[in-house]
């Protein structure tokens, strides 16, 4: 790359994605392009969808964290949706965020109420249940 006197046409710089320029692994144009079909309005700044990108990749990041720590606990290398339940039910703002939301395949928290537990008998073989 040979400089040339004069502004125009001399260093020709690599093609930067705006994923790269905003720091982002999330595909910031696909997210600005999903938002201007969607119209929502009829003009979008530079800025919403960088924004609206980084706070999607943010959600992703901190459901798989803590995804993985459940399927660490299970001795398993993989996350499966049973994971993902546990990690966003246990979490008291995500299951906040998600409370009206259905994980396909994903189970309950396991969770007995104390009402349905056996009773504690104070003295063994006094005051048995079935004594008329």
């Amino acid at each position: 790359s040979i400089m040339v006197k004069g502004g125009r046409g001399g260093s020709k710089k690599k093609a930067q994605s705006k994923s790269a320029k905003a720091g982002l692994t999330f595909p910031v144009a696909r997210i600005g392009r999903a938002l201007r079909t969607m119209r929502l309005a009829k003009r979008y700044g530079a800025g919403g969808p960088v924004y609206l990108t980084a706070v999607i990749e943010y959600m992703a990041a901190e459901v798989l964290e803590l995804a993985g720590n459940a399927a660490r606990d299970n001795k398993k290398s993989r996350i499966i949706p049973r994971h993902i339940t546990l990690a966003v039910r246990n979490d008291e703002e995500l299951n906040k965020f998600l409370g009206g939301v259905t994980i396909a395949s994903g189970g309950v928290l396991p969770n007995i109420h104390s009402v349905l537990l056996p009773k504690k008998s104070k003295v063994a073989g006094k005051g048995a249940s079935q004594e008329f």
